[in-house]
């Protein structure tokens, strides 16, 4: 047992994956409250910031407007996913892009220890909305 009270099979669940087959530990996006930006591409006018858990498979997150909800996979230092997000307050304008809409996101990306990037495109009604993230680790699991 270590001192943070996790055995070695608990530590390996959090940091990483084993390959049994090359017979060596593989690194995993860390689980965690990540903070996350987001930049519009293609002269899009908007863009977000706001936090994130990320937890064996499963995003969740959000602003003070929108909440986000998905799934990922990971490996080898990339990772894909999708991401539903919804208003959760009105934003009066100030987010038209999304403001009243189910937007749904698909993305691909690489990540560290510490930190996770994705390129990604949102369907907002019958808008395709290509777009830039960051993720930054605050807190892990």
């Amino acid at each position: 047992m270590h001192a943070a009270g996790f055995d070695q099979a608990g530590l390996e669940r959090l940091f990483c994956r084993w390959d049994q087959t090359a017979g060596a530990a593989e690194a995993m996006i860390r689980n965690g409250l990540y903070h996350i930006t987001v930049e519009m591409l293609d002269g899009i006018k908007g863009g977000n910031q706001g936090v994130m858990v990320v937890r064996d498979g499963t995003l969740r997150g959000g602003d003070s407007f929108f909440y986000a909800f998905g799934t990922y996979t990971a490996a080898d230092g990339k990772w894909k996913g999708e991401v539903t997000n919804q208003e959760h307050s009105p934003t009066f304008g100030a987010r038209p892009v999304w403001e009243r809409k189910v937007v749904t996101i698909g993305f691909t990306g690489t990540y560290t220890d510490d930190a996770a990037e994705s390129d990604g495109i949102a369907l907002a009604g019958k808008q395709s909305i290509r777009f830039k993230s960051r993720l930054r680790l605050l807190v892990p699991d």
